[in-house]
């Protein structure tokens, strides 16, 4: 299917706009050819002052017509644009996200707070785009005209990446996870250098857990009014790494049954998602993309495929204890977060889901 394009660009706001991810958005959304950047908003620290006195900007040159953008409030009395994006933290994105929903916006959201929500999409458009229909689902029972669709956490969104091609030709049933997580996903000014710098942290708060509960229901089917998760039972380490951007994900797989890394190697190589998410703006040429080199993927090399959109997965080889290991590693700040919001809104548009834009 051809996606449909909207007929003139629609104004999108981004809460939380001052953030890392919040940053990432504004990058994204600057001169994207559906939507218009109408509005950043923030925290009340902000709320007034011109962005580019608000933020301290982080990277490559801001663009050039957000620096004298006010910032409004997270309110959506102020907050005006139909479609809205979430960079907020999860200890506020909650309320702030409900009062958008309830006052007609569509929120996609990169927090955590309504991901495992019954009535609540997590959604990776090339793997789990008919999960969308819940939505209808959410404001039948919501009663309001809004909504709020999520993408997932960084490190799962990678996981899964790699794992829905072979979950769908095989089945999985038991799955070990064993992230090492850059520090971009830690937000700025993140982990301190004394703390990270020759140095490995085994834990991340709340990540293992969020790792064992998304990539299930994400690969999960849906059922009338709720998604069936996936059974799979997950056992997940996450790390944080002296990496600057990219997630790297190591996957030992079990399908119950034998299944070699030369039929896991074939599907891997043929996939290419939901035909829905191929032609979308933010999508790129390959979502998945495989490497024969014995030591990819990796970060520095990897990291920017597809303009950060596309998941590097390499080392599938046969695992003594379940059936086949592999690696996958992709951009966390993009297909992890910011980019998984814009795609996620992008599919709402072309299918018509966005409601009245």
């Amino acid at each position: 299917m051809t996606p449909s394009a909207p007929s003139r660009r629609i104004p999108v706001a981004v809460l939380g706009a001052t953030g890392a991810v919040g940053q990432t958005f504004i990058r994204l959304l600057a001169n994207h050819p559906w939507f218009y950047l109408a509005e950043l908003a923030a925290s009340e620290r902000s709320a007034g002052k011109c962005y580019a006195d608000a933020a301290r900007w982080i990277g490559d040159a801001m663009p050039e017509q957000v620096g004298s953008m006010r910032v409004l409030a997270c309110d959506p009395r102020e907050v005006k644009s139909p479609l809205v994006f979430s960079a907020l933290d999860s200890s506020v994105a909650g309320d702030v996200e409900l009062a958008f929903a309830r006052a007609g916006r569509l929120v996609l959201s990169n927090a955590k707070n309504f991901r495992m929500d019954d009535d609540v999409p997590l959604v990776i458009p090339e793997v789990n785009a008919d999960h969308l229909a819940l939505l209808e689902v959410q404001r039948a029972g919501r009663g309001w005209s809004g909504g709020i669709v999520t993408n997932a956490n960084c490190a799962s969104i990678m996981a899964v990446m790699a794992l829905a091609p072979l979950h769908e030709a095989f089945g999985i049933s038991r799955l070990f996870v064993a992230t090492m997580q850059a520090v971009s996903g830690a937000g700025y000014p993140g982990v301190p250098s004394l703390d990270i710098l020759g140095n490995v942290i085994p834990f991340i708060k709340d990540e293992e857990a969020k790792i064992e509960s998304e990539i299930c229901k994400m690969l999960g089917r849906r059922g009338e009014t709720r998604i069936e998760a996936a059974d799979i039972t997950i056992s997940a380490h996450a790390n944080r790494v002296p990496v600057e951007h990219g997630h790297t994900v190591c996957l030992s797989v079990d399908f119950g049954r034998h299944v070699g890394p030369e039929a896991a190697l074939e599907v891997l190589r043929e996939w290419r998602g939901d035909a829905s998410a191929r032609e979308l703006p933010s999508s790129p040429a390959r979502a998945l993309v495989l490497t024969d080199l014995p030591d990819r993927p990796q970060p520095r090399r990897d990291v920017n495929a597809g303009a950060g959109m596309t998941v590097s997965v390499g080392r599938v080889r046969r695992d003594p204890l379940f059936d086949v290991k592999l690696v996958a590693m992709g951009h966390n700040t993009i297909r992890g977060a910011a980019g998984a919001s814009v795609l996620n809104a992008e599919l709402l548009v072309a299918t018509g889901q966005a409601g009245a834009t």
